[in-house]
């Protein structure tokens, strides 16, 4: 209990409330992984197109993780998840009305929003409530429960879709977040001691220092690499091009497609408290976890696009495995990040970071769009094996750069590491 100031039962429930509410919001940004088929032919739209919901959406993501770090360092982990919750259920009924393209971008685009509000405050809030030593694997947790929200945008969404329709099932998801926003309200606090955490006003030359130095130290720069090269296979598979490459590409049936998006959620789940583990026993191996685990994804992709024809189903099995546990695994950036820069940087730092597999992630939605609509005859939605495959070997091109990258700054993190541990 002593390890625990604002006692174990208390310190869980606030941690319960706050990854609820990043759940959510995962659950908003996976809901086009089942309705991307469907969303093609509610605004008569073409692969490319499609494509676009999800390259704005983490866009903006991106774009708005170095912001919402120096927002939480400055107004707290409550206030900004406050606003995340807002700005997401009132976006997703948005959503929920649109009727023509332009007004559904809009929407989504405000979903990035409410998104990107979120995950930086549940971690500072671990950082806040947690001891020391529990941090790496509450860390994980918060990805892994999170991931749930994938979960129940794959099977139940798609039931969801085809009892209630478009409109009334996005409307429900917005009212889930009306519910969490008055449970946070009352629960959440950003410190044991303090419901409110203020940190101190910089100018705008100030905060450019702040962020200079967090990026120039090579932990975080390690950190940001680490989270480009493992996250982007799952996440692209899981928010939008999974579903359509396993039916099109691959010749699978909805629901067998559908189930193996799901297994790559559960993977997601039982991988990251275990790398939590690993993480906080074994600190120094950081990076050769990293290395190892894409290298495993780089390996098994290899063997599926390779293969003559569809690929057989416990090829494909072993392939959502594998390339699952690189979800999790992103979050091995974070915990470099966090024991290489001050408590006072920690959530800019933490953003710096996170923008490295939303990058990798767009550029690979995007790209993905491009070459299926390049590589399709005719143009349309008819996507064929062929096109998957060559839009699907665009991420050689990921992998080449984060691993190099990885490579090299995990040695140069080392060197600095050492000096400073130098009397």
């Amino acid at each position: 209990m002593s390890n625990y100031p604002g006692g174990v039962a208390r310190t869980h429930l606030v941690w319960a409330v706050a990854v609820s509410v990043y759940l959510l919001a995962v659950f908003h940004r996976s809901s086009l992984a089942v309705a991307g088929l469907l969303a093609t032919e509610r605004f008569d739209i073409t692969a490319a197109q499609l494509a676009t919901f999800v390259m704005l959406q983490l866009a903006v993501y991106a774009a708005m993780q170095v912001p919402v770090g120096l927002l939480v360092d400055r107004f707290g982990s409550r206030s900004i998840l406050t606003a995340g919750v807002v700005v997401m259920s009132l976006a997703q009924t948005g959503f929920a009305f649109a009727d023509t393209y332009a007004l559904a971008l809009v929407a989504r685009l405000f979903v990035g929003m409410g998104d990107a509000l979120t995950f930086i405050c549940v971690l500072r809030l671990v950082t806040s409530w947690f001891p020391t030593r529990q941090v790496p694997l509450f860390s994980q947790l918060t990805g892994t429960v999170g991931q749930l929200g994938a979960v129940v945008a794959a099977v139940p969404m798609t039931l969801a879709f085809r009892e209630l329709g478009w409109t009334t099932t996005y409307l429900v998801s917005a009212l889930v977040g009306v519910v969490l926003l008055v449970v946070l309200l009352v629960v959440v606090r950003d410190t044991p001691d303090r419901r409110h955490l203020r940190g101190a006003s910089l100018s705008w030359r100030e905060t450019r220092a702040s962020l200079a130095a967090s990026w120039t130290h090579p932990a975080t720069r390690l950190g940001f690499w680490m989270h480009f090269v493992t996250q982007f296979s799952a996440t692209a598979l899981g928010l939008l091009w999974g579903y359509p490459f396993l039916v099109r590409g691959e010749g699978l049936s909805e629901a067998t497609a559908g189930g193996l998006l799901t297994l790559m959620v559960l993977v997601m789940m039982v991988a990251g408290p275990t790398l939590g583990w690993l993480v906080g026993t074994f600190p120094y191996h950081r990076s050769t976890m990293v290395l190892g685990i894409v290298g495993a994804i780089v390996l098994l992709w290899t063997v599926v696009l390779a293969w003559p024809g569809d690929a057989p189903l416990p090829l494909l099995v072993l392939l959502v495995v594998v390339t699952g546990v690189g979800g999790p695994a992103s979050m091995i950036g974070f915990d470099v990040a966090r024991t290489a820069n001050p408590v006072e940087r920690l959530a800019s730092a933490t953003g710096l970071v996170n923008q490295g597999g939303f990058i990798a992630t767009l550029s690979l939605v995007i790209g993905i769009g491009l070459v299926l609509d390049w590589r399709t005859p005719g143009g349309g939605t008819g996507y064929t094996a062929d096109a998957f495959r060559w839009a699907m070997s665009l991420q050689y091109v990921l992998w080449t750069l984060g691993l190099t990258q990885v490579w090299r700054l995990r040695r140069t993190a080392r060197a600095h590491a050492a000096a400073a541990a130098t009397p």
